[in-house]
C-alpha cells in the first residue's frame, strides 16, 4: 500500500472489505431494506446524482421479466447486488450495475396468489414470501435453505388460533429485521371471514415462532374489554392486523406497528366497543412482543381507516430540544407524531365528537381523534360543497344532485343512504408510504383527493344459498351485484370470464386470491364451484353457506369512486398531491399538485395532479424522486420548494417506491414498472436510470 498515515490506510482497507470503490463520506451506498432502511424514510445520503444533472439521466439498463402484471415491490441492493420481486411472486437477483440475472425462484403458475412490495435480506438469506409461506433462499444461488422450518419454508398460519385454519393468508410487504427475527406483517380477508391479525416474530435461522402479540386480545390481557367477551375465539371477528410493514429502531429495540381495522370493515355490531388494537400504532419490545404503548388513530372502525403505511423514525426539534419521534401517516390525511420512547404525541390531539346515527345493531363510536398539526394534507368530506363539483364535468347537474344526497359529515357513521368518504379509501395517504429528511424532520407526502362513496345494503339470510348468493356475499363488493364491475376503480368485468379461462382456473383464484384479491379458503369446495358457475353462466345450483357472511346483516355495495360522465374525478383539483412538511413545526413548505390526468393533457389542460399509488425516495442532494402516475413518467423535484427539475418516460406505469444506490462509484435509480391500477397496461420492467457517464 501506498505510504499514507496508518489512519488513512485502516481507513481505505475498510472501504475494501466493505465492497465500496470510492469515498462517499462514509455514506451508506447500498439500498439494503424495504424502503432504504429499518426507520422507512425513504431516504439516501447519495449526492452524485444532483439538481445540476437530473435531466441528464439516462436508461443505464433494463430488465425484462418472464411474466407481467402488477408490480409495487421496492428493490434492495446489497454489496453490488439486486434483490427483487415480480409479478407472480418469483423472488430473483440481478447484478446491480448491469441488470444481468444471477438467480431466480419461484414457480409463475403456483405463487400468484399475491402482490408483492419487496423482500428482506439477513446473513446472505433473502426472506420473502410467496402465498401464505415464508421462505428463506440463500442470497448467492437463490435456492431454499433446508434448515429453516420444513424445508425451507413456515407457514404463515403459525402460531395463530384454530379458527384460522384454511383461512387466506398472506403477506405482500417485507417483514422487518431485528437481531435474529423477522417480524411479519400479514394480509387477510377483510370481511367476516378475516383471521386473526395477530404480529409474530420468527427465527431467521430455523423458522421457529419466538412471540406474538395479539391484535384481538386475550382474557387476561389489556384491552380485551374493548371487545366483546371471547372476541378472539370468534370466528366472525378478526384482522385487526399490519398489512402495510413495520419501522424499528434496532439501538432501543422498539418496533413501531401500525395496524388496520377488525373484519368486517364497515359494520361492526358484532364487535361493539373501542377496538384495542385495531388501528393503532403500537411501540413493542422487539425481543418479546410486550407491549410498551399505543395509539389509536379510528376507534371502532367502519370506515376501513387502516393505517396504510409504516411510520417515519425521524428526529425533530421543540423548544430548542432533539427529540427522537415517530410520524405515522393515515389514510385520512392527517399526520399523527408521537416521542418515540414515551408515545407522547408532539402536537395537541383533540377528541372530536361525530356523527353516531349508525345501522341497526352498531354502535358507532361517538369521537375520533383529530391532531391540531399538522393540518390534513387532503380535503376532508365534511368541506365539500357543490361548488367543489369539477370544473370538467358534463353533468354537473346530475353530480350536485347526487352529492345533495350523500351524507358529508366528518366521520359520519355508514348508511344505507350513502356517505361521501373524502379522503376515500386509498388515501390520502397509501401503502407508498412517506420520504423524509431524518434528521431535518421533513416529511414528503404524495396524496389521493379522491372522493369514494360508502353505500350499505342489507345482506340476505338464508341457511341454503346459490352461487349467486355467494358470489354476491363475497364478490360483489369488488366486482358488482351485476358482475359488471368497475373499472374505474380497479376492479373488473366477469362477463366472458368463460372464455379466457377453464373452469378449474376460475375455482382456483376463488380459492386462493390474484394479485390484490384474497382468497375464500374458508368456502367449502361445492361453494367454490357454485361461484364459479354463476360467474360463468351456468345454472345455479344451491349449496349449504359455510362461515358465510350472513351474520352481517349490511354490506357495503361496492368500492365505487365518485366520478363524473367520463370516469374522471366528480370533485375540483387538485386530485393528487405533493406535500412537504416541516415537523418541527408543524407547518407545510410547500404543496403542489402532482400527476397528469391524460385525457385532458390532450385537450391541453395540465397540473390536474392524479391518483397515485407508490411513494418518493429522498436523496442528501435534495432530490425528491417519485413515479406513482398512470401517466408512466418518473419525475424528480427539488425538496426545498418543489420545483420540478426533470421528468423520464417510463416503459409502463410505476405503482411502486424506486430504490437508490451506487455500484463502482455510479449512482442509479431503480424503477419496477408494473401497471394494471388505474387502466394502465400490465407491464414486466425493471429500469436503472444513471448520469452518462464522460468519455
Amino acid at each position: 500500500m501506498l505510504n499514507l498515515p496508518r489512519k488513512v490506510k485502516l481507513i481505505i482497507s475498510f472501504s475494501i472489505l466493505c465492497g465500496f470503490t470510492g469515498f462517499q463520506n462514509d455514506e451508506q451506498v447500498d439500498w439494503p431494506e424495504y424502503l432504504g432502511g429499518p426507520d422507512r424514510n425513504h431516504y439516501s445520503p447519495l449526492t452524485q446524482i444532483n439538481a445540476s444533472n437530473a435531466k441528464d439521466l439516462q436508461v443505464a439498463w433494463t430488465y425484462a421479466l418472464p411474466d407481467s402484471g402488477q408490480m409495487q415491490a421496492n428493490p434492495i441492493t446489497v454489496n453490488g447486488k439486486l434483490y427483487s420481486v415480480s409479478a407472480s411472486v418469483q423472488a430473483f437477483a440481478l447484478d446491480a450495475a448491469t441488470g444481468k440475472e444471477i438467480w431466480r425462484f419461484g414457480d409463475p403458475l403456483k405463487n400468484w396468489a399475491s402482490t408483492s412490495r419487496g423482500l428482506s435480506y439477513a446473513d446472505e438469506r433473502i426472506l420473502y414470501t410467496a402465498g401464505p409461506n415464508l421462505w428463506a433462499l440463500d442470497a448467492k444461488t437463490g435456492k431454499p435453505i433446508e434448515t429453516f422450518g420444513d424445508q425451507g419454508k413456515v407457514d404463515l398460519h403459525t402460531g395463530l388460533p384454530e379458527i384460522a385454519k384454511d383461512k387466506f393468508i398472506i403477506s405482500n410487504t417485507p417483514g422487518t429485521i431485528v437481531g435474529d427475527l423477522i417480524v411479519m406483517p400479514l394480509r387477510l380477508s377483510e370481511g367476516a371471514d378475516a383471521a386473526p391479525g395477530d404480529i409474530r416474530a420468527f427465527n431467521i435461522y430455523t423458522g421457529k415462532l419466538v412471540w406474538s402479540f395479539h391484535t384481538i386480545p386475550y382474557p387476561g390481557e389489556k384491552g380485551y374489554s374493548t371487545f366483546p367477551k371471547d372476541a378472539h375465539q370468534n370466528t366472525y371477528t378478526g384482522a385487526a392486523n399490519n398489512w402495510a410493514g413495520m419501522a424499528v429502531d434496532r439501538k432501543r429495540g422498539i418496533i413501531y406497528v401500525p395496524t388496520g381495522s377488525a373484519g368486517y370493515d364497515f359494520w361492526g355490531g358484532n364487535r361493539k366497543g373501542q377496538n384495542l388494537y385495531a388501528n393503532c400504532l403500537l411501540a413493542l419490545d422487539a425481543k418479546t412482543g410486550k407491549l410498551i404503548w399505543h395509539f389509536q388513530t379510528t376507534h371502532h372502525d367502519i370506515w376501513d381507516r387502516d393505517l396504510p403505511a409504516p411510520p417515519n423514525l425521524i428526529t425533530v426539534t421543540r423548544k430548542r430540544k432533539r427529540i427522537d419521534a415517530v410520524a405515522q401517516i393515515t389514510k385520512q390525511g392527517f399526520v399523527f407524531i408521537f416521542d418515540r420512547v414515551t408515545g407522547k404525541p408532539l402536537f395537541p390531539i383533540q377528541e372530536r365528537k361525530v356523527n353516531t346515527t349508525a345501522l341497526l345493531g352498531e354502535q358507532a363510536w361517538k369521537t375520533q381523534p383529530f391532531p391540531l398539526l399538522p393540518k390534513p394534507y387532503a380535503r376532508l368530506s365534511n368541506e365539500i360543497q357543490a361548488s367543489d363539483l369539477s370544473p370538467y364535468a358534463k353533468n354537473k347537474k346530475d353530480l350536485m344532485n347526487q352529492l345533495a344526497n350523500l351524507k358529508r359529515g366528518w366521520y359520519d357513521a355508514p348508511s344505507e343512504q350513502g356517505t361521501l368518504i373524502l379522503p376515500g379509501f386509498d388515501g390520502g395517504g397509501e401503502w407508498g408510504g412517506a420520504g423524509a429528511d431524518p434528521e431535518k424532520g421533513i416529511l414528503y407526502i404524495n396524496s389521493n383527493e379522491m372522493g369514494w362513496i360508502q353505500k350499505m345494503v342489507k345482506n340476505k339470510q338464508a341457511k341454503q344459498m346459490t352461487g349467486e348468493g355467494l358470489y354476491q356475499q363475497y364478490c360483489a363488493n369488488c366486482h358488482g351485484s351485476d358482475r359488471k364491475g368497475n373499472p374505474a376503480s380497479g376492479y373488473p368485468s366477469l362477463f366472458g370470464i368463460e372464455k379466457k379461462r377453464e373452469s378449474k382456473f376460475i375455482v382456483q383464484m376463488i380459492k386462493q386470491g390474484k394479485g390484490m384479491m384474497p382468497g375464500f379458503g374458508h368456502i367449502t369446495s361445492e361453494g367454490q364451484q357454485a361461484i364459479a358457475s354463476y360467474i360463468q353462466g351456468l345454472a345455479p345450483k344451491e349449496v349449504l353457506a359455510q362461515n358465510s357472511q350472513t351474520l352481517i346483516p349490511y354490506q357495503m355495495s361496492g368500492y365505487n369512486k365518485f366520478l363524473d360522465q367520463d370516469g374522471l374525478p366528480a370533485l375540483s383539483t387538485p386530485w393528487g398531491t405533493l406535500n412537504a412538511i416541516d415537523m418541527n413545526t408543524g407547518k407545510y413548505l410547500w404543496k403542489i399538485p402532482f400527476g397528469q390526468e391524460p385525457e385532458l393533457v390532450k385537450q391541453g389542460v395540465t397540473d390536474t395532479g392524479g391518483e397515485n399509488y407508490g411513494g418518493p425516495i429522498i436523496t442528501k442532494s435534495g432530490l425528491l424522486i417519485i413515479a406513482a402516475t398512470k401517466d408512466a413518467t418518473l419525475r424528480i423535484y427539488q425538496t426545498s420548494t418543489g420545483n420540478l427539475l426533470a421528468s423520464h418516460r417510463l416503459p409502463f406505469a410505476s405503482f411502486a417506491t424506486p430504490s437508490t444506490y451506487m455500484v463502482n462509484g455510479k449512482q442509479y435509480i431503480v424503477v419496477t414498472c408494473g401497471g394494471t391500477k388505474l387502466g394502465t397496461a400490465k407491464g414486466n420492467v425493471v429500469v436503472a436510470f444513471s448520469v452518462k457517464s464522460e468519455e
